[in-house]
């Protein structure tokens, strides 16, 4: 409920059940990862992508830290989690009746890809498998008890399971430190995005979500420009952020409702079906959806104008201006970043699909006021 403008205050909120620790800072990995097993006799696999695999020492080093922990690596799950990846990777590790946990390595593909693979051992041996993470990007995958993976026709499918959260996360900067730049910045803005669409969305609990969502914005606003020139050497500079990803999406809590919002639907409608990576989407779509939920409602506008201060903006009084000013100075950001010049037709979209598209975000809705406002944003977009 809203706590400006309002004449109650009331909501309700209820903590996700997995997460029992969260480790950050430098070396936490090495420090804490084997205590954080669930036994001493545990069998890990690790779950990630072949660029870290490949190009960097990262798995490696976690091979040979979990030592005899260690039963298997999966290194090949692809942007977005085809739905080959997941399967393959299913049987893999299902197929070892000893392993009892997964620790993700990576984006939102391989740490959605060990949530589900967790779901299937639930549905096969009646037990979740204990999930352990280190991201190493800000999509704050990490931070939702639900997975999904993505169908041979672009779309994507979601599971939501209370058991399938992950069950500690290690917020690292020496497993950030390979993550390239412009993914780091984009993804970055991902978080950016939960934070922004938590204030208007209708189940959102005033706290803990709305307070941290707007420290989180505050957070990223400011170390997001930095990281521009710091990353990946400054490494307070990265768990800054890694905690301000964890802050925009990590308490939302399981009684939340439907999706996130509109800048999300359309991330959801642009990423799977067209290789769209979702941190470029969020640059695309946020500025521009905030504008439009601006004007669709006074208490939308009230609500995007408690976060300009967290963009360094002053308030007027005109919730409108003042929210209009929040999606130009998000605008701005993407900008500033370096990363405003991603186009729809840069990654092969047609302008024939804006329909599809704007049906897509809206699930299914393929006319009325709503969807004129999208399918023109959607226009914008190439």
């Amino acid at each position: 409920m809203s706590a400006e403008g309002s004449t109650t205050l009331s909501g309700f909120w209820q903590p996700h059940i997995s997460l029992e620790k969260l480790y950050y800072g430098s070396g936490c990995v090495q420090n804490y990862l084997i205590g954080a097993l669930p036994s001493p006799s545990s069998k890990v696999f690790i779950i990630t992508g072949s660029s870290l695999a490949t190009k960097t020492p990262l798995v490696h080093q976690l091979e040979t830290l979990l030592g005899k922990h260690h039963a298997g690596t999966i290194s090949k799950i692809r942007q977005h989690g085809p739905l080959a990846d997941v399967e393959q990777a299913t049987e893999v590790v299902l197929g070892r009746d000893d392993v009892d946990t997964i620790v993700s390595l990576g984006g939102g593909s391989p740490i959605d890809t060990g949530k589900v693979i967790s779901l299937r051992a639930k549905e096969r041996r009646g037990t979740f498998l204990t999930h352990l993470t280190i991201p190493t990007t800000l999509s704050a995958a990490e931070c939702t008890a639900g997975g999904g993976y993505t169908k041979p026709d672009g779309v994507k499918v979601g599971f939501r399971a209370p058991e399938m959260g992950v069950a500690a996360i290690f917020y690292d900067p020496q497993y950030a430190r390979y993550t390239p730049k412009d993914l780091w910045l984009s993804t970055g803005m991902r978080a950016m995005d939960h934070a922004v669409e938590c204030m208007y969305h209708p189940c959102s609990a005033e706290m803990p979500w709305k307070a941290l969502a707007q420290w989180a914005a505050a957070e990223l606003f400011e170390c997001l420009l930095k990281a521009r020139d710091a990353h990946p050497e400054d490494e307070t500079i990265t768990v800054r952020l890694m905690l301000a990803a964890y802050a925009s999406s990590g308490l939302k809590g399981e009684n939340l409702k439907g999706g996130m919002g509109l800048s999300h639907s359309l991330g959801h409608a642009l990423g799977s079906p067209y290789g769209v990576p979702h941190g470029v989407t969020s640059c695309m779509t946020l500025g521009k959806v905030i504008r439009l939920k601006a004007n669709e409602s006074p208490e939308n506008a009230r609500q995007i104008t408690r976060l300009l201060p967290a963009m360094r903006g002053h308030p007027t009084g005109d919730d409108l201006r003042d929210a209009i000013e929040v999606g130009d100075r998000i605008i701005a950001l993407v900008n500033g970043l370096g990363l405003g010049s991603g186009t729809l037709s840069a990654y092969g979209v047609g302008r024939d699909e804006t329909s599809i598209i704007a049906q897509r975000a809206l699930g299914g809705i393929n006319k009325g006021p709503l969807y004129d406002q999208v399918e023109k944003l959607v226009q914008t977009l190439f």
